[in-house]
């Protein structure tokens, strides 16, 4: 069996979420999808969309098929990574709109067929500070095979035209083959004990020896997953309106903006394992905080266009310092053999958080009385940002209630 403490197995286990984020890679393609199969701008960008509805059913039915099939962690992210190539490749060979929307479909139920297990496999393998670590990079991989994937399936636009750029899906083949090859299968270790943080004891009442059920802070956690990833798609996808606003609408520039997004998510996926294993849980605290200032720079701006986009690049780091540590207490929350299913469920908060993020920004804008054109775009985010400290209160003084409890 390979050494799970090798830095070859390590990057094994995390090059299946390199294509995790993958649905993205088209998106370049997207006028000349619309030209060739004479579709409007709707129906291009369901073919980006399409996926993340699959990825929100079958983060679900995952672990219920594992349970029915008595299907290891490896096996299912095999089998799901396999799907994603097959069904990724589809489009390079049809010309039919109806045909490839199906194809984006199962590319997603491939995702979710194995997102969760992605994450789980991580926590059954690894304890400690180790743990840590490897969630951090895996939730810099995502970043990383998004830049990369993007820019591969670009450059295959770019000399082969938009079917060429769907052969961004072969590596999933390469990333199928070097996984199956070094890392370890799951089924043993799925039985043996995981040793614990107890990070999540400063959310529970009680440090169990024995985990036996799934605690009610998983949850919290969901929901806490949710309103994260609401804040940042929304800023994500109001900045382009913002930036026409500021400075004139034949203004292009913002995508570049959008892309060195990544690099701050990346860098707050490589640091989480240092900053964690230096903060413990006062790494939510940091990353709340740093959301809220970032939320407030976007928001308050004005017409201060470098201000906003101080803002914008600052988000992605502290969001990957705070979406580590929710997959990062899992372990202490529920039993071994339940790891899929929690894990699967705030991956749903998050997918939730991201498909309902527009009417969330929308109704906000409608509460304070401003317009979702122009300006007003930016409304919500001093909004979210109080949101964001509130939230850092409340976990403070409930970790404070049960440590008194404790006592």
């Amino acid at each position: 069996m390979n050494n799970k403490h090798s830095i070859i197995t390590k990057l094994a286990f995390l090059s299946v979420s390199l294509m995790v984020t993958s649905a993205y890679a088209i998106q370049g393609s997207l006028p000349q999808l619309k030209a060739a199969l004479h579709i409007s701008q709707t129906q291009s960008e369901y073919l980006v969309t399409t996926p993340s509805f699959a990825v929100m059913i079958f983060v679900v039915l995952s672990p219920l098929i594992q349970e029915w099939f008595h299907i290891s962690d490896k096996k299912i992210i095999m089998t799901g990574v396999t799907i994603v190539g097959l069904a990724g490749i589809v489009p390079m060979f049809v010309d039919n709109y109806l045909t490839i929307l199906i194809s984006r479909l199962i590319l997603g139920a491939g995702y979710g067929l194995y997102n969760s297990q992605a994450i789980s496999m991580i926590s059954v393998w690894y304890d400690g500070s180790e743990r840590a670590q490897m969630l951090g990079w895996r939730a810099a991989a995502e970043q990383i095979g998004q830049a990369c994937t993007l820019t591969i399936a670009g450059l295959f636009l770019s000399f082969a035209g938009w079917h060429g750029s769907f052969a961004v899906y072969f590596f999933a083949f390469l990333v199928l083959l070097f996984f199956a090859m070094r890392v370890p299968d799951d089924s043993k270790a799925q039985d043996d004990h995981v040793e614990e943080d107890n990070l999540a004891a400063e959310l529970t009442e009680s440090d169990q020896n024995e985990i036996t059920k799934i605690s009610p802070v998983v949850y919290l956690l969901v929901l806490f997953a949710f309103l994260l990833v609401v804040d940042y798609v929304g800023m994500e996808n109001r900045f382009p309106g913002l930036s026409v606003a500021i400075n004139g609408s034949h203004y292009t520039g913002s995508s570049m903006f959008l892309s060195l997004m990544l690099i701050g998510a990346t860098l707050g996926g490589i640091c989480y394992g240092a900053i964690q294993k230096r903060l413990g849980f006062g790494t939510v605290y940091l990353g709340l905080g740093l959301m809220a200032l970032s939320n407030f720079l976007f928001g308050f701006a004005g017409h201060n266009f470098a201000l906003m986009v101080i803002g914008l690049l600052l988000i992605g780091f502290p969001l990957q310092l705070v979406s580590p540590l929710i997959f990062n207490l899992l372990p202490d929350l529920a039993p071994a053999n339940r790891q899929p299913l929690v894990t699967s469920l705030c991956l749903i908060g998050f997918n939730f958080g991201s498909f309902f993020s527009p009417s969330i920004a929308e109704w906000t804008n409608r509460l304070l009385g401003q317009p979702t054109s122009g300006m007003g775009l930016a409304a919500p985010f001093p909004v979210y940002g109080v949101a964001l400290l509130i939230i850092a209160l409340i976990i403070f003084f409930a970790t404070r209630h049960n440590a008194k409890q404790a006592q």
